[in-house]
């Protein structure tokens, strides 16, 4: 008789929690088979050759371990016997099968000391039955080297049972909650071996805490552990029947029946149910209980104290007394099986009795090694030291036992034995001391090992620190593409990539082998087919050795590699994004400026980190979702998430001035900069007496394609679109952008920087992400280039306005100052009246505030109109690169009133500010008025209440910035798993739907612009003129359409259906408008600019809006129709999916008909046939 593959129980790793099943059978040999429960984690061992069938886990149990579960295995010569028994009982053709399980303990830990005689002792808690530490030994148990040893349990028998400090506290408030602190126990190498769940709620307050120990004594009887309620009764029956799988939520149902129960329902017991005049009314039940009155419990650290306050049931019963663990266990194993199902405890993984400790596990030795010093002696584990008091006190308890001590002595032997279980598990229970090191540190229980940001599962589970990343600090470099990073040549020799040699690769990859690591660029190892690594740092001669297809050889990183960057904290997917590498020297990152806005980088010292991926599907994946260029627009607001930024921007509105010429030599050197020159120079702007190039020409050769923009610089006026100079643009403030080409207006942050519809988003849609990113790169190249030569600086100079404007400012200060003291006087003389809804000091203030913030707009308003055109300081202003007008003010005529909280500085002293003041000055001065501009300096009064309004601000961040964090953290964990699915569906990770499509209408954020719906503003009469087409109207029709399109139309009695159709439909839909919009705001965010569709359809087939046009209406009614017909969002014929794809489309089908309809194509946009078809 033999064991296939010479396996034995005791041999090989630790499988607990496995079935080992043998199947004997007389005729030929034994064969063993390995049952994986329902509960165990299956571990695939990869790349380990081995014949075991792997089986997919399909779902993880949770539960409790069991005393016996955790108590030491059967021998081997109890397995021999059982195996002989086998043999000598059964007949020669029959085939007996036996399950033994395999227990997870390897022995009981007896002693409190760890060595004897400079050797681990057996049955100590550095037993070596439990493990290997050392590099030279071998397991005892399973005869594995450091390497191959996940380490074994062992367990400690405890005398008396104590409570389980994870099962025992819940307050009765937090019912919904079950309160299961747990203990998962891992050993090296990450091998689970056995959960049990947790789910943590915060104890707060309230000091009348019950366990779900506590809960399932108020579930159960005191005295004859039956539930509580009765199980026949038609409403358990109904909450067993709706909790069937949610066990947690069983258990507070049950509970919440039980708590407000005093007596165990039997025999034939009368129960007192309430009070009516006076008298006890009685009500008989019948339900086999015992019939006992039963008390309330209570916690008090780490006791139980159960309380009987109004009726007792034997007059020698004591009223209050403390439930001992040994009371309590008596209780829960009396609880049957099928009651423990209706707690919502499957007896199979967790009975209530489990949840009192009487056999504690003690971890591998992997699990908590010791720290050996610079000497010979060795400091151990903080979980060594703990379950060495439980050892300590489980013996002296033992002995007091043995020996007869006194009632007394136990009983503080019992406590002291509970306080370090529960300290072994959590040592931060709320009232109980902290067990400490000699030192004062806190010893870092099971608890604090698992839970918060630096524990087991946040911090080397979910997260943990990663190969192939670099960090140094980030540096500018204007002159690299938007998408690429320049790393220093240092991190490119130490990161590698695994390149597979192939025929086509192999003569390059043979020569940086050739290279070695020292060179750059070189390679590190070499990986052949058999896994065998070679090391070419250390290798004699790494040219002796030759490559063959299949091997992978780890080359440094080179120009080109797809690489991810990353700056914390990563508060958004733009703060990850892919780049291609550029080697460079020095020792900093370098990186464009664009790019810094969405990592929110600069250059104060900031440092970044570098991920170099480490297959081709992972670089795959990074080039074609995170690229720098693909993230240009944000779906989170539609809108570029960078632009052009710091001295660009300046250059550029610099550059693109009415007066900015360009000489011959000049114009030659900025062309050379633009690598997407054809050749050829353009036509200058002046001729004679020599020619001269605009800045607004060179621009123009930037912009890529044909593209159509209309937009505005931030110094244009509101009532200039209306007033006469509409089209002349006096101040050059009008930005138009035709055919790819500058007509008219200075480039600002409004044109080229964040701001949604602006050029570089119109280029992002129109001509894709490729073409935008080099446009990015361009603009920098050529505007850098000509800035170079420009020049431009900031001084002093800049900050000083002339006499006039000063004399103006001090005026109006003075002013303030004198309608504050009269507000004063008022308040004095009691002649202010409380404005509505204010009281009378709330009005004073109000007043106060109002004047001194009109005196500080006026002086900043001259301030600003006093610098001159060519002022550095407002130019960078003007740009939208640096400051704003309130920076200007400050810095020129007055900083302004300070504030604390919302409101002037208060009353620090008594009844004054600061003791340079008299009392109860209410004045502008005395209460944070800073007269003052940064240029003149502040008096030591001002500088302390500026310094008072600064900490605020920095205070106010700080604190932001937390509690932002902790809310973001909460957000991404309740929706991480919430994901778009193939089949167009929104569901999370159980596959619950949450929406039909994206967004309820499929469309991708990235994509849609804010438009306007045309038919809803215009009144009735300017509504019927603009969108109704008359066909009877023959006069109107000549001057829209061509002869032969009038002809077709007159007399034409389906065109006249087809028109008064449309006409219906465009009614229907401005009144369904209506009802959607009743505030009657008109913007809208969809895909498809129609208007600048219609403008770019224009512009390539020269409309003139002059003359008819050839496109028929009925056409463009079928048009239109087709179209829409094309939307689908939601397929599918049954009723909600038609529903679904109505009101998916249903803004986009309004704006179609409204825009496109037959009487604006005519009248408005003119288009030909051509045009509209290219447009549909």
């Amino acid at each position: 008789m033999m064991l296939s593959r010479d396996f034995t129980p005791e041999e090989g790793s630790d499988f607990s929690m496995i079935d080992f099943t043998w199947i004997i059978n007389c005729k030929e040999s034994v064969h063993y088979q390995l049952l994986i429960e329902d509960r165990a984690i299956s571990m695939a061992l990869v790349g380990v050759d081995f014949r075991a069938p792997l089986r997919t886990v399909k779902r993880v149990q949770f539960g409790i371990l069991s005393p016996d579960e955790i108590l030491r295995p059967t021998s081997k010569l109890e397995i021999l016997r059982l195996e002989v028994i086998c043999i000598l009982n059964i007949s020669q053709t029959c085939t007996v099968q036996l399950v033994i399980q395999k227990r997870m303990s390897i022995g009981e830990i007896e002693f409190s000391e760890i060595y004897e005689n400079g050797k681990p002792k057996l049955g100590g808690l550095m037993d070596p039955r439990q493990g290997i530490v050392d590099r030279r030994g071998r397991c005892m148990t399973c005869a594995g080297s450091l390497a191959d040893c996940p380490g074994h349990f062992a367990h400690i028998e405890l005398v008396k049972p104590v409570f389980h400090i994870g099962f025992l506290s819940k307050t009765l408030k937090v019912i919904s909650s079950v309160y299961l602190r747990y203990v998962v126990i891992l050993t090296w190498k990450n091998i689970l071996y056995k959960c049990t769940i947790v789910t943590e709620t915060v104890c707060e307050g309230d000091n009348e805490l019950h366990a779900v120990g506590g809960e399932l004594l108020r579930c159960v009887c005191f005295y004859c552990s039956r539930l509580m309620v009765d199980k026949d009764s038609p409403r358990v029956k109904e909450l067993l029947r709706k909790t069937a799988g949610n066990a947690r939520r069983r258990l507070a149902v049950i509970y919440e029946i039980c708590k407000s129960k005093i007596v165990c329902e039997g025999g034939s017991e009368l129960h007192a149910v309430g009070e009516e005049d006076g008298e006890e009314s009685e009500k008989e039940i019948k339900s086999g209980g015992c019939g006992r009155y039963q008390p309330s419990y209570k916690r008090v650290g780490i006791d139980i104290i159960a309380e009987w306050k109004k009726h007792i049931n034997e007059d020698t019963q004591e009223k209050k007394i403390v439930l001992t663990a040994e009371r309590v266990l008596e209780i829960f194993k009396s609880i049957s099986d099928s009651d423990s199902l209706i707690l919502g405890m499957d007896p199979r993984y967790a009975r209530p009795d489990w949840m009192i400790a009487q056999v504690i596990p003690v971890p591998p030795l992997a699990v908590r090694p010791a720290v050996v010093t610079f000497g010979s002696a060795r400091n151990q584990d903080d979980l060594t030291h703990k379950l060495s008091d439980v050892v300590k006190t489980n013996n002296q308890l033992k002995r007091n036992e043995a020996n007869g001590a006194a009632a007394h002595v136990l009983a503080e032997d019992v406590k002291l034995l509970q306080y370090h279980v529960a300290t072994l598990i959590d040592n931060s229970i709320p009232g109980l001391p902290a067990v400490t090191q000699k030192g004062g540190r806190p010893l870092k229980s099971i608890k604090q090992r698992l839970k918060g940001k630096e524990g087991r599962i946040r911090g080397n589970l979910m997260g943990k620190r990663v190969d192939f990343s670099a960090r140094t600090v980030i540096t500018p470099d204007p002159n690299l593409p938007i998408d690429t990073v320049g790393v220093p040549r240092t991190i490119a020799q130490s990161m590698t990539f695994p390149e597979i040699v192939t025929p086509f690769n192999i003569d390059k990859l043979q020569e940086l082998v050739n290279r070695g690591d020292s060179q750059y660029p070189g390679a590190k190892y070499i990986i052949r087919e058999n896994g065998a690594r070679v090391d070419l740092r250390y290798h004699p001669r790494a040219a002796d050795l030759h490559l063959q297809p299949g091997y992978r050889v780890e080359r440094h990183m080179k120009d080109g590699d797809i690489i991810v960057f990353n700056r914390q904290p990563t508060l958004h997917k733009m703060s990850m994004m892919g780049h291609k590498v550029k080697i460079l020297p020095w020792s900093t990152f370098r990186l464009n400026l664009s790019v810094t806005t969405p990592y929110n980088a600069d250059f104060d010292g900031d440092e970044m980190n570098l991920h170099l991926p480490q297959s081709l599907e992972t670089k795959a994946e990074v080039s074609e979702i995170a690229m720098v260029p693909r993230q240009l627009i944000t779906p989170q607001a539609n809108k570029p998430v960078m632009g052009i930024v710091q001295d660009t921007l300046t250059a550029v509105r610099m550059m693109t001035k009415r007066d900015v010429f360009i000489e011959l030599p000049r114009m030659m050197d900025l062309l050379m900069q633009m690598p997407n020159w054809d050749g050829k120079v353009p036509q200058p702007a002046i001729l004679k007496p020599k020619p001269l190039w605009t800045g607004k020409r060179v621009f123009t050769l930037i912009i890529p394609g044909n593209v159509n923009v209309l937009r505005t610089h931030s110094t244009h006026l509101d009532d200039e679109d209306n007033g006469p100079y509409k089209w002349i643009s006096p101040g050059d403030t009008k930005v138009i952008i035709e055919h790819g080409e500058l007509l008219s207006g200075i480039i600002c942050s409004r044109t080229i920087g964040r701001s949604a519809g602006n050029l570089l988003h119109v280029v992002t849609l129109e001509l894709g992400w490729e073409v935008v990113a080099h446009f990015y790169s361009y603009i920098q190249m050529v505007v850098n280039a000509w800035l170079l030569a420009e020049g431009h600086t900031i001084g002093i100079g800049d900050t000083i306005a002339d006499q006039g404007t000063y004399r103006d400012i001090q005026e109006t200060i003075r002013k303030a100052k004198l309608d504050v003291v009269e507000v004063i006087e008022k308040a004095h003389n009691d002649e202010l009246e409380p404005t509505p809804g204010n009281t009378l000091r709330q009005t004073f203030e109000n007043m106060v505030n109002r004047i001194l913030n009109d005196a500080r707009d006026r002086t900043g308003g001259s301030a600003q109109r006093s610098l001159s055109e060519y002022n550095n300081f407002k130019a960078m202003v003007v740009a939208g690169s640096k400051g704003s007008k309130i920076n200007i003010s400050q810095v020129i005529a007055c900083v302004g009133q300070q504030n604390v909280e919302g409101k002037r500085i208060p009353f620090g002293f008594r009844h004054r500010t600061l003791p340079h003041f008299i009392k109860d000055d209410y004045g502008p001065e005395s209460k944070g008025f800073v007269e003052n501009s940064y240029l003149a300096g502040l008096t030591p009064s001002e500088f302390f209440f500026h310094a008072m309004g600064g900490r605020e601000g920095l205070i106010d961040t700080a604190v932001k910035t937390a509690e932002t964090g902790y809310i973001q953290r909460r957000l991404i964990k309740a929706m991480e798993s919430v994901m778009v699915n193939y089949d167009g569906t929104v569901r999370n990770s159980l596959g619950q739907l949450v929406q039909l499509r994206y967004g309820e209408d499929g469309l991708d954020g990235m994509w849609v612009e804010n438009q306007s719906m045309p038919s809803m503003k215009p009144t009735n009469v300017l509504f019927e003129k603009e969108f109704k087409l008359d066909l009877s109207d023959e006069k109107s029709l000549r001057k829209l359409y061509t002869e032969n399109v009038v002809r077709e139309l007159q007399g034409s009695a389906e065109a006249l259906k087809e028109v008064e159709a449309e006409w219906a439909q465009l009614e229907e839909n401005r009144l369904l408008l209506r009802k959607i919009f009743p505030k009657g705001d008109a913007k809208i965010v969809l895909p498809c600019n129609l208007q600048r569709m219609i403008w770019n359809a224009q512009k390539i087939f020269r409309v003139e809006l002059r003359k008819p046009t050839d496109l028929n209406p009925l056409r463009v009614i079928e048009g239109v129709k087709e179209l829409s017909k094309k939307l689908v969002i939601v397929s599918g014929e049954d009723r909600i999916s038609k529903q679904a794809q109505y009101n998916a489309t249903l803004l986009m089908n309004i704006l179609l008909r409204s825009t496109l309809c037959a009487k604006r194509m005519a009248e408005k946009h003119r288009l030909n046939s051509e045009g509209f078809e290219w447009l549909i």
